[in-house]
């Protein structure tokens, strides 16, 4: 008798009722766990938050707690860390999208030398250590790379929040840590061929070297000539729900296609990112990316939490503080000294190497992938991750040492008193223009004719890429969201320029530059008087009214015409203007002759 041959259920078909049931079961464990996560994480990191610590030490205490060793409230959740495996793909992405030719040109002796210099020496030194103290070659290999790299998280919050990004010591670590992050991939695809024997290895390595380079070739090529029309189109249409599908799907699409060949999927997102980066919608992609980025990471942060051992590590509690002191030690001496052979002041030398002592993020999946792979036994894993957590921990504290011995070698030290010249400076002292219409068209050619540097920011893509084509300095994006906002530099500018139609869009740019950067020079195109007033509410330093203005340009004109003198009519006009229009405001809100409202 068939399956179906019978309209009557029979005993026949309860196993398939029971797993339709275990299914249901396992998507109900799936949801409890990803709630946990979220309650652990709205209640932990906001905590940290008001002690002024990293939220990336809050997620990892999260993690700790809710986590089999901790409360055990979550045993184990490979949905969890699944989604995890999608934060470090995001993360990679935005690094590749951080990699801008601009960038390479301007800081590349520092990124190919002396970043290249640093991953390579630091990582001989402490695997020679750890292969002296009896680890195996491979696992000697796995230690030394993961402890070369520092915390590009840790680091550039502290550098953002202290408003220290551009200046030359933050420009020479972010520098090194951009080498860094791409050293990340070529390390993760070295970890599995560690199992074999030294010749497989050599040969597996030669062939996945030659993958990624045909990949790298493939992909960059073939994303021109396709990504970039196809972004055209999606931001023509003005979705925004489309723009963020279209670069999930270049994300994960390019990650997906790279894991098909056998190489990574952060690999891929890495490449998904050197693809968009060169392009007006990379400002855009960087916005809209941020937050899955933001949740995705905090969550692999919280499965490395949950993987932390408490009983073990207080166990090897001495030997972890002595590991982490002479990881901080080691590094801030190393980095320094490799700073000074690259012609950098003793200062800026001290201060870059206590900021980059500390051991990073992708540690953690180095360690991980090797722990999966056995060639870290469980014991030494648990000791690297404890190690890397406490060095994280102590960023703050190398920084602010790294500032106040800063201070004092420029203080005493006379060889430090004259800076050799700095690399160029990049978006910094320039003015960022909101809409680039007639209006912003107007204001940048004045600019320019002046020798003022500025950035624009667009909606139109058309307009955009024409402008573009032409070479100005114009990118693809809605200046309403702060953090496109932040991407053109707005907070290192000399001054902002809001030329947009809206008015419930310029409305919204001024309060929100009004809050995130209080002290930058805001000026602002109004429509009426009162979209004037109600800009200057909101934090304008100056607004000028179009068509009020406009008006007053063409009267100018008429008195000029009438035999009015040069004098005469700068005397009328600058009355009319005074106290913000004043004398105007009873005309402008008033009826003209045909009885319709003035705009």
């Amino acid at each position: 008798m068939g399956l179906y041959t019978s309209h009557v259920p029979g005993d026949h078909e309860r196993p398939n009722s029971s797993r339709i049931k275990g299914e249901r079961l396992n998507q109900s464990e799936a949801l409890y766990d990803v709630l946990i996560f979220l309650v652990a994480a709205v209640v932990v990191v906001p905590a940290f938050r008001r002690l002024r610590l990293s939220p990336i030490l809050g997620y990892l205490a999260a993690g700790i707690l809710i986590g089999p060793y901790g409360l055990a409230i979550i045993r184990d959740s490979e949905s969890a860390q699944t989604l995890a495996e999608f934060g470090v793909v995001f993360l990679l992405f935005m690094i590749g999208l951080e990699i801008s030719l601009e960038r390479m040109r301007v800081l590349g002796r520092y990124v190919f030398g002396l970043g290249t210099l640093q991953v390579a020496i630091t990582g001989l030194l402490i695997g020679s250590i750890a292969w002296a103290a009896g680890a195996t070659v491979a696992a000697a290999i796995i230690i030394g790379s993961g402890l070369a790299l520092s915390s590009t998280a840790f680091v550039l919050q502290l550098l953002t929040e202290r408003g220290e990004q551009t200046t030359h010591f933050g420009r020479i670590a972010f520098a090194i840590l951009l080498l860094q992050d791409l050293a990340v991939v070529p390390i993760l695809m070295l970890v599995p061929l560690l199992r074999q024997d030294e010749g497989s290895v050599l040969v597996a390595l030669g062939m996945a070297t030659l993958k990624a380079t045909v990949a790298l070739v493939l992909v960059i090529g073939v994303g021109r000539i396709v990504v970039r029309p196809i972004y055209r189109i999606i931001a023509g249409t003005g979705s925004s729900e489309l723009f963020v599908a279209m670069t999930l799907l270049v994300v994960l699409g390019t990650g997906w296609v790279l894991s098909l060949s056998g190489l990574t999927m952060a690999l891929g997102a890495l490449l998904a990112g050197l693809l968009l980066t060169e392009t007006e919608y990379r400002h855009q992609v960087d916005a809209d990316i941020r937050p899955f980025r933001g949740i995705l990471l905090g969550l692999f942060f919280m499965t490395v939490g949950m993987s932390i051992d408490l009983g073990l590590v207080w166990t090897h509690l001495g030997q972890i503080v002595f590991l982490v002191i002479s990881l901080l030690i080691g590094k801030s001496f190393l980095i320094a000294a490799l700073c000074r052979g690259f012609g950098l002041t003793t200062s800026t030398a001290a201060r870059v190497g206590l900021l980059l002592s500390q051991g990073g993020e992708f540690g953690f999946i180095i360690f991980g992938a090797a722990l999966a792979l056995g060639i870290l036994t469980f014991e030494t894993a648990q000791i690297l991750l404890a190690v890397v957590t406490l060095s994280m921990a102590s960023t703050p504290f190398m920084a602010y040492a790294g500032s106040r011995l800063s201070a004092f070698l420029e203080k005493h030290a006379k060889q430090d008193l004259a800076h050799p010249p700095s690399e160029a400076e990049h978006l910094k002292n320039h003015v960022v223009i909101a809409g680039f219409g007639r209006v912003g068209q107007t204001v940048a050619k004045a600019l320019s004719a002046s020798g003022i540097s500025y950035v624009a920011v667009d909606l139109d893509h058309e307009r955009v890429s024409k402008c573009r084509a032409r070479g100005m300095p114009v990118f693809y994006g809605n200046a309403t969201q702060v953090q496109v906002l932040r991407n053109v530099g707005v907070e290192h500018a000399r001054a902002a320029v809001i030329t947009l139609d809206q008015m419930a869009s310029a409305n919204q740019i001024v309060a929100a530059l009004h809050k995130h950067v209080p002290d930058l020079s805001t000026f602002v195109r109004a429509r009426t008087m009162e979209h004037s007033r109600h800009l200057e509410v909101a934090g304008a330093t100056a607004v000028v009214p179009e068509t009020v203005e406009a008006s007053l340009q063409l009267g100018g004109i008429v008195l000029e015409s009438l035999g009015s003198s040069t004098d005469e009519i700068m005397g009328v006009l600058g009355k009319l203007r005074d106290n913000d229009y004043a004398e105007l405001m009873g005309i402008v809100h008033g009826k003209d002759g045909d009885g319709e409202e003035q705009k």
